[in-house]
């Protein structure tokens, strides 16, 4: 099985914000705010700002709070105004009791924590979690060279664990690999180029010998987990090899000149909305990065010219169709929704949607929000 990995996906925005990004809160944004189960610091955030990755910059620090990046359902937050006239988000009322300043005593004593795992992140982990751990992009060059499974003590595809396998390559002994098979080639829909290959878990095993290439002798595996039938041919690569993220890391606008496409929906579905998982042709190859803010947007439907006034493209007849272009108009992109990247490939990366307007679609496109 994957070892575990331990990461805090609880965003945050980097402190060093330029004097010249203030803060531009929502004109219906209210006075106080009740936090409710369900509720994600990007959900509060687009409630006061209309920049939602300068959450921190709002949320200053609050001497009646001891981490400002938690808070709960049934806390009451405020919206006040500094005396340079900066808006700052406060904590006027916590759903958890806290005790008086005088009931601290400076003596030798255990120090306790109270855990708990009900606070108000950005998102949800389990959302993400089988994403980073599982499922991978690999590109067609890291495949040609990638070790794959040449066949089994068992002669034959197995679903249960403790068999062994052997793979054409040398391998590290007693280091765990996972195995992958080969799913749908994915395209670039704006170039026609290839971003590669969507790579579905297969299962896990650890190397009990390494291997000696030089005399055509594989390396074997013993199979310690399984999610699907193991086959010749399938690849193996060190888990979590390029799948570690940091424990924080910042949430930022991607740069203004990025330009891309939603190419999938890990659900499959060709219409997806908040909390959906999608994948986008931008790696870094084009420089984006974990954190990185992306805004969805769709162009409005063609609209043609007819002697009968303008009519909408599906809906014109095929007359006017055969004289008319994609459109008469060059019609305008609108904001559908937000998401944010947090898994980076070579010419691909997995993003989190945060929220839409209407549910998000494949090849709508992608920008940077400060576009």
């Amino acid at each position: 099985m994957l070892k575990k990995l331990l990461i805090s996906l609880i965003l945050f925005v980097s402190p060093l914000f330029s004097m010249a990004d203030q803060l531009k809160i929502n004109d219906s944004a209210p006075k106080t705010y009740v936090v409710e189960k369900g509720d994600t610091l990007w959900d509060i955030s687009t409630v006061f700002l209309k920049q939602p990755w300068f959450w921190p910059k709002l949320w200053r620090l609050n001497p009646d709070v001891e981490n400002p990046h938690l808070i709960y359902p049934g806390d009451v937050l405020k919206l006040i105004y500094d005396e340079q006239g900066e808006p700052m988000l406060v904590l006027a009322k916590s759903s958890k009791a806290k005790p008086s300043k005088a009931s601290y005593k400076w003596s030798p004593q255990v120090r306790t924590k109270i855990k708990s795992d009900d606070a108000i992140m950005v998102m949800p982990l389990q959302i993400i979690a089988p994403f980073i751990t599982y499922d991978s992009v690999f590109t067609d060059t890291q495949l040609e060279s990638a070790p794959y499974i040449i066949g089994s003590d068992l002669g034959h595809k197995m679903t249960t664990n403790s068999f062994k396998i052997y793979v054409n390559s040398d391998l590290d002994l007693a280091k765990t690999y996972a195995i992958y098979r080969k799913g749908e080639k994915l395209f670039d829909p704006m170039t026609g180029e290839s971003v590669g290959f969507y790579m579905h878990l297969a299962g896990t095993a650890q190397a009990i010998t390494t291997g000696n290439m030089s005399i055509k002798e594989p390396a074997t595996l013993k199979v310690n987990s399984v999610k699907r039938e193991i086959h010749v041919g399938d690849v193996v690569f060190p888990v979590n090899e390029g799948q570690l993220l940091p424990s924080y890391f910042s949430m930022q606008p991607a740069k203004p000149t990025v330009r891309g496409a939603v190419i999938k929906a890990i659900s499959d579905n060709r219409e997806f909305g908040k909390f959906e998982v999608v994948m986008v042709n931008l790696g870094s190859d084009k420089s984006v990065g974990i954190g990185d803010v992306l805004s969805i947007k769709r162009t409005s439907p063609a609209v043609l010219s007819t002697p009968n006034g303008p009519v909408y493209q599906t809906q014109a007849s095929r007359f006017s169709k055969s004289f008319g272009t994609d459109s008469d108009y060059k019609m305008p992109k609108e904001d559908v929704g937000k998401m944010v990247i947090f898994r980076v490939y070579e010419k691909a990366s997995l993003g989190l949607i945060l929220q839409t307007t209407k549910p998000a679609r494949l090849k709508d496109s992608i920008t940077s929000p400060l576009e």
